[in-house]
């Protein structure tokens, strides 16, 4: 979500570059700032890209040069891809139910392919390893990338570097002028002024800020800004930057606006992502207790947000709203500002209360959109901040609420590199044999396998599986917890030989601890089955199925959900093992059942129609297939959408089913629409996309 413009925007007619004409079609453009950076973050590379390329973006939009915009927040790898799924939702009407990688490869297949002009914005771009894979590219879009360091693009031949200046003295002025409005005479000194600032555009912000929220004069801040500077000039000849200076006397006016409240609030901002903070987290108990250690008073969520307001009326954050929530944006280079100046203590009480806000804040369930993208990246930016800090006792729970949130949001390369970082972590600072260590372990061998390694998973889980025996025996649940991903992590491998083994072991464990009809245990011989059957040992996965079922339908009834999974599960070996009569029972059951339950339109009744139509089509029962399999695919282009991997995927067995009943051209039409869909909105070698094309290439052969 892009921010607003900033109140006295000027358009900078002298030293802004004309984006509109450079912003053609097929084109790449990189607002960076004028200076030779040595590092990432420097005063004077706060120049105002953000704000140009806000301006131009609203300018395409409004002229109608866009009919597609983005705007991605560039600053994580886990930040872009969101972005990128939000951006595929809204582009091509899909939901958002996919692996943020491939909705990602989605959403850029699309832009390629378009004729719609469009326009993705990628703001302050850290590292370029987070666009690996991801740049935009298509002949009727345009990129516009911000990013402090011109290093970052190194690499990146195809983008053309636009360097942004300080303002001119003119627009320095005309910027000054136009901020105060209220009291002309405020404006006494204003030439002199910006000569002081040197026309810095972020030095100016906080100037004119404090000038307008204050009986000052130009003429009185200079007086101040020349006393300040003479504090901080340690040397003669020190050339600091006037922003280096100004944001302290911001500080210093904001404190008598909200006596006591001001530094803490600003701390906490200082630790979070500045490019929107939720607005929730400076009114949390946690920060407003730690107002509190001051003495004034007590807990009190008005003062804490006292303190907010003051800091945006003396120009160092900004209050907007995102999505109907307030958001909070603070630049970055004042917040480093901020963070080298707290002393070891404060800095200490600041991490601790900013992490217990954001656990106070972040909603039970995976938050969607802009608000999970944006307590991600704040406790990125905290973690980075603290170092060790939230580790050093123990992993603060915020650290596995944030992991997990990038598992639930499927952002699976993402949560593998942050595991693997906080599994490193713990594993140094706490020891291999904490229950963190041990935790942390186990969830970057389950993002392994969800990612798709499953021979990293498979290493992952022995390693953990041998950690927890020694530290809490055979019998503890969480061994068995890991005994049970460990066997998943066996079968995606294709080691379902050693698979059964673990599974089986964990079995006999279960029943032994928690007894033969516990849920557990009933899972465990469940996830064996699974085994078995990956193994091609269906004699012995139907008993356990078997057995299983018999016992869920007594203890939970022939309709609870756990009930029915098992019963399709029981249905799929039949039909493996041949038994089809067996099977279609089975899926018929299902079926009726999910319907009573879930109803005609949920997404298992769905599913479950679809294992009864491959069934029927097994046993060649065509006609009750095909009337099945046309039902599923028009059910699933009405609930999924058109180009949803689980449409193409039934279009393909629709297709099918039409080519063994005789009907070759239905069938090879709509195998060919299949393929082009898959090519389109499919990552490149996906295993549909090459099934349907051995189809065709077969019944061409035939």
């Amino acid at each position: 979500m892009a921010p607003p413009l900033a109140d006295g925007f000027s358009g900078r007619p002298e030293t802004a570059p004309d984006l509109r004409a450079a912003l053609v079609p097929g084109s790449i453009v990189a607002l960076v700032p004028n200076q030779k950076l040595a590092g990432t973050r420097s005063w004077l590379g706060s120049c105002g890209k953000t704000q140009l390329a806000v301006a131009a973006a609203e300018s395409a939009w409004q002229a109608g040069a866009v009919e597609f915009l983005a705007w991605i927040t560039a600053t994580s790898r886990a930040s872009v891809l969101a972005g990128y799924v939000e951006a595929a939702v809204a582009a091509m009407r899909i939901p958002a139910d996919g692996e943020a990688e491939s909705m990602a490869v989605r959403l850029l297949r699309w832009l390629e392919e378009t004729s719609r002009p469009w326009l993705v914005v990628l703001d302050d771009l850290t590292d370029p390893a987070d666009l690996e894979g991801l740049w935009p590219a298509g002949r009727a879009g345009r990129v516009l990338v911000t990013t402090t360091d011109p290093v970052t693009l190194t690499g990146q031949p195809q983008v053309r570097l636009v360097p942004v200046e300080g303002f001119t003295p003119r627009e320095a002025l005309s910027y000054l002028m136009g901020r105060l409005t209220a009291d002309p005479d405020q404006r006494l000194g204003a030439i002199d002024l910006t000569d002081d600032l040197r026309c810095e555009p972020l030095a100016l912000t906080h100037a004119s800020a404090v000038i307008a929220n204050s009986a000052q004069t130009c003429r009185d801040y200079r007086e101040y800004f020349a006393r300040r500077l003479e504090q901080f000039t340690a040397a003669p000849g020190n050339d600091l930057p006037a922003a280096a200076v100004t944001w302290t006397l911001s500080i210093d006016y904001a404190e008598r606006l909200s006596p006591g409240a001001v530094e803490p609030v600003l701390a906490v901002a200082a630790l979070l992502d500045g490019n929107a903070i939720p607005a929730g987290v400076f009114t949390t108990r946690a920060v407003c207790e730690y107002l509190a250690t001051d003495g004034m008073s007590g807990p009190d969520p008005k003062r804490a947000w006292d303190g907010v307001q003051s800091l945006e009326r003396v120009g160092l954050l900004s209050i907007d709203r995102v999505n109907g929530l307030q958001a909070i944006r603070m630049s970055a280079i004042v917040q480093a500002a901020v963070r080298a100046a707290m002393p070891d203590k404060m800095l200490e009480q600041a991490v601790r209360a900013a992490a217990d806000a954001l656990l106070e804040v972040w909603p039970e369930t995976e938050p969607p959109g802009w608000l999970g993208i944006s307590l991600r990246s704040c406790a990125t930016s905290l973690r980075r901040a603290a170092g060790e800090a939230l580790t050093a006792e123990g992993c603060h729970p915020l650290l596995m609420l944030a992991g997990q949130s990038l598992d639930q949001a499927r952002l699976t390369g993402p949560a593998v590199a942050y595991w693997s970082e906080l599994a490193a972590v713990s594993d140094r600072t706490l020891g291999p044999g904490h229950p963190d260590t041990l935790e942390t372990g186990q969830r970057l061998a389950a993002a392994y396998l969800a990612a798709g390694r499953a021979d990293a998973a498979v290493q992952a889980f022995q390693r953990n599986l041998a950690s927890r025996l020694r530290a809490t025996g055979p019998d503890h649940p969480g061994v068995l917890a890991v005994q049970i991903q460990l066997g998943r992590a066996l079968v995606a491998a294709g080691q379902t030989g050693d698979a059964v083994t673990v599974l089986g072991q964990a079995a006999l464990v279960c029943e032994r601890v928690r007894g033969p009809g516990h849920p557990a245990t009933l899972g465990v011989q469940e996830e064996l089955a699974t085994a078995y059957t990956a193994a091609e040992r269906f004699s012995e996965a139907i008993p356990v199925y078997r057995r299983t079922l018999a016992a869920r339908e007594r203890a939970q009834g022939s309709r609870h959900p756990d009930t029915i999974t098992t019963r399709e599960r029981l249905a799929d070996i039949y039909l493996a093992d041949g038994q089809i009569k067996a099977a279609i029972s089975q899926y018929k059951k299902a079926l009726a059942d999910c319907e009573r339950v879930a109803g005609a339109d949920h997404l298992d009744t769905l599913a479950a129609r679809s294992n009864l139509a491959s069934a029927y089509f097994t046993a060649g029962r065509m006609a009750s297939a095909l009337l099945l399999f046309e039902q599923v695919r028009a059910d699933s282009e009405r609930l999924l959408g058109e180009d949803h991997p689980d449409t193409l995927a039934r279009q393909a067995s629709l297709a099918e089913a039409y080519y063994s009943a005789g009907r070759l051209t239905d069938a090879r039409t709509l195998l060919r629409d299949t393929a082009a869909r898959c090519e389109r909105v499919l990552p490149a070698g996906d295993p549909l996309t090459q099934a349907i094309h051995e189809s065709l290439d077969g019944m061409s052969a035939r």
